[in-house]
């Protein structure tokens, strides 16, 4: 009997094999859809976000609540995009691409622009950037051979890299500092370890990926 495909975060190769029952179909949807507009919002609210946060040298506490409602707002959109995608067939290659793009893209604009106004540590920025890059070039690098699914594990560094960088864009009230840097630290420690399982699983993938079409050759 043939098995469902699995939707655990398993990797699955992108192009169906003959008789393969985790192959991913080819996708009919239109590119041009809710989800994926929800996704381009996203990246527009990225500069939107920067001009808040800089706005009046960075120290204007008013400036400060509205870039952070910005950056919640894009954030929301995050998890809507995907459970909109997910919930009314809307996945497309340009939405498994585009979304991690567009979270990168606001990650960074906040982390690089917090160290910039000295809020956070150039360190700080740097791990976690190095570890943002990474995942995505990995995705790049088997591309031809599956699509890596987000764990749980990268859904919680998510979350609190989200909580974390949110603190820091709030103004440096005393209390909330404290909050963010221990937020912050789980953060880079949950994104260190889900990093080396994302190499892991693309190296699988990459592998798994080359077997297949050798024995198909």
């Amino acid at each position: 009997m043939v098995k469902p495909p699995r939707t655990d975060g398993v990797l699955r190769p992108r192009t169906p094999l003959p008789d393969d029952p985790i192959a991913d179909p080819p996708s009919a949807v239109s590119t041009w859809n809710l989800a994926n507009g929800l996704t381009v919002f996203r990246l527009a609210l990225v500069p939107i976000f920067l001009l808040a946060l800089f706005a009046r040298g960075g120290d204007d506490t008013l400036w400060r609540v509205i870039a952070w409602a910005v950056f919640a707002l894009a954030s929301v959109t995050d998890r809507l995009d995907g459970e909109i995608a997910r919930r009314r067939g809307l996945i497309t290659e340009f939405g498994k691409l585009a979304d991690p793009i567009a979270d990168k893209a606001l990650v960074g604009a906040s982390l690089i622009g917090l160290s910039m106004l000295g809020d956070l540590p150039w360190w700080v920025t740097v791990v976690i950037l190095i570890r943002e890059i990474g995942v995505t070039l990995l995705r790049f690098w088997v591309i031809r051979h599956g699509v890596i699914a987000a764990s749980r594990g990268g859904k919680l560094k998510t979350l609190l890299q989200g909580v974390a960088i949110g603190l820091f864009v709030l103004p440096p009230w005393g209390w909330l500092r404290d909050i963010a840097w221990v937020v912050m630290v789980a953060a880079i420690a949950v994104a260190l370890a889900t990093g080396a399982d994302y190499v892991k699983r693309a190296v699988d993938l990459r592998r798994v990926g080359r077997a297949r079409r050798a024995s198909t050759a």
